[in-house]
């Protein structure tokens, strides 16, 4: 049976201002797509779906180079990018993942984690952090209204890992929902599968899966794999 991941590289990256998509910024002489791939493989996924952006297709493919990644092409969101890749997905997929290339230095423990999460019976599954920040409600003109209590809170990161059956309903309940004019509320596949009233469970996440967003998250990422496996 096999281990699928879904890749949604589809994202501008207007926020790095580097002209061309988030996934394809380089760290370390690769892009930041190769470098998720490669970090799934080794954390035991066979099969690769990588989702593009329209007419992106080929350089998402040149950045891939010789790695073994079916590449198609995204749509507009999340949604529609991560729905085109599930038909893209082998037939005996046993277990499926949605990773955000963006969240390429995520370590192969924690795709591992999620995997055996899922294989031993959990439908849904994320790797989670605790919160460090002190967070403040804010109002108007930013005054601070409350302090929220952190405890029980959990910053969610990627791969996230779900029974193959579940992924589909839940984008499936939401196409439903986009076509009749509902609202959409849910930011990641788990909030899909919360909105079926689906479990979903928490494997400890690692720091270094954070999201490259900024240019500031660009020179962490280059700094970390300057610095090595220590």
């Amino acid at each position: 049976m096999t281990v699928a991941a879904i890749v949604p590289a589809a994202g501008r990256g207007e926020r790095l201002g580097l002209g061309r998509p988030k996934a394809l910024a380089v760290v370390g002489g690769l892009a930041l797509v190769a470098r998720a791939v490669d970090g799934l493989v080794a954390g035991g996924v066979d099969a690769v779906v990588v989702v593009a952006p329209p007419g992106g297709e080929e350089a998402m493919r040149a950045a891939l180079g010789p790695r073994r990644a079916v590449v198609v092409t995204g749509a507009d969101d999340r949604v529609g990018s991560v729905a085109a890749a599930l038909d893209a997905l082998p037939g005996d997929t046993e277990v499926v993942l949605v990773h955000d290339a963006a969240r390429c230095l995520c370590p192969p423990e924690v795709v591992r984690a999620v995997i055996d999460a899922v294989r031993s019976g959990h439908p849904a599954v994320v790797p989670a952090t605790a919160v460090a920040d002190t967070l403040k409600r804010t109002g108007e003109a930013g005054v601070v209204t409350a302090t929220v209590d952190r405890s029980g809170l959990a910053a969610v990161q990627t791969p996230q890992g779900f029974d193959p059956a579940t992924l589909r309903a839940a984008h499936e309940h939401a196409r439903t929902l986009r076509a009749a004019g509902g609202p959409l509320a849910a930011t990641d596949d788990a909030g899909l599968a919360e909105d079926l009233g689906v479990p979903v469970v928490t494997v400890p996440g690692d720091p270094r899966a954070f999201k490259v967003t900024t240019p500031l998250d660009l020179a962490m990422a280059e700094a970390l794999v300057t610095a090595g496996p220590a």
